[in-house]
């Protein structure tokens, strides 16, 4: 017999003998999944001794881990910008990246007097970006675009659970491509593939080996998809409307040009929160 406080040391150094960082806590999060247990309450019953039916339920979640699947992965679930997300290889795991996208986009809205009546998620994945606008812009109209069909069953999913099903409309689309006639919208935001194959190779086993390819990399450059929207964009906005895209970091003096063809005006590069130049702002004018 072993104790719940025995399993999760065992787990945190079979962890990281594997290289996995925040061991103990990757332990602590897969034992509490598994018994359905919050972290605290674990805490409360370190003693307690485990039935082997509970082992089976710990073991191959351990596994999965250590084979350094993501965690967000093995628990099957993520809290992100104040949403519970179900997360899976259908799609990439939202970032804290992303999460300080939304509060430069909140800060760039709050500028002017409007609030946004359409908003447009390119390439949605989990849902995030749509679901959150859709829940801080009640009134909003969005859609959510993804050329992944599995992507989209898994937006669905989300929206669902969150509520949000009749508010945020799925669309099977490459960027813009299904999306004529469909009128201006006044925020379009974008997290798009932006790797470069280098940077997709040298990533960790996490990102590398199980998120999904077509979600990270976007050619030698990474630019491919960037150089996409930025171009077709225009055409979508309304006057005055923002472009908001989240990018690679040695990317902005090319992405300033491209938005300054496609006739873009307050073209504006921010920093993300280690300092490193990572989203690109513009509007229509």
């Amino acid at each position: 017999m072993i104790t719940v406080l025995e399993v999760i040391k065992k787990s945190t150094e079979f962890f990281a003998a594997r290289g996995i960082e925040s061991a103990r806590l990757n332990a602590e999060l897969i034992v509490g999944q598994a018994l359905g247990l919050k972290r605290m309450q674990l805490y409360v019953q370190f003693e307690r001794m485990l039935t082997e039916a509970e082992l089976e339920k710990i073991r191959p979640l351990v596994k999965r881990r250590s084979q350094r699947e993501p965690i967000q992965y093995v628990l099957g679930e993520t809290d992100w910008c104040g949403l519970h997300l179900k997360v899976d290889r259908r799609a990439l795991i939202p970032r804290p990246e992303t999460e300080y996208l939304v509060e430069l986009v909140e800060g760039k809205l709050a500028e002017r007097a409007t609030k946004p009546a359409r908003i447009l998620d390119l390439g949605t994945g989990t849902g995030a970006l749509a679901l959150v606008f859709a829940t801080r812009f009640p009134e909003a109209a969005v859609v959510a675009v993804d050329r992944s069909d599995e992507a989209l069953a898994l937006a669905r999913e989300n929206a669902t659970a969150l509520g949000l099903v009749d508010r945020v409309r799925l669309v099977n689309s490459n960027w813009f491509a299904a999306l004529e006639g469909e009128g201006a919208f006044d925020l379009i935001v974008a997290n798009p593939p932006y790797l470069t194959e280098q940077e997709t190779q040298e990533a960790s086993p996490e990102v590398r080996d199980h998120e999904p390819r077509s979600a990270l990399a976007a050619g030698a450059d990474g630019l491919t998809d960037l150089k996409t929207i930025i171009a077709d964009a225009p055409r979508f906005m309304a006057s005055g409307s923002l472009l908001a895209l989240e990018t690679g970091i040695r990317q902005h003096a090319a992405l300033k040009s491209l938005c300054e063809t496609a006739g873009l005006a307050e073209i504006e590069s921010k920093q993300d929160l280690t300092g490193r130049d990572r989203y690109i702002f513009a509007r229509k004018p």
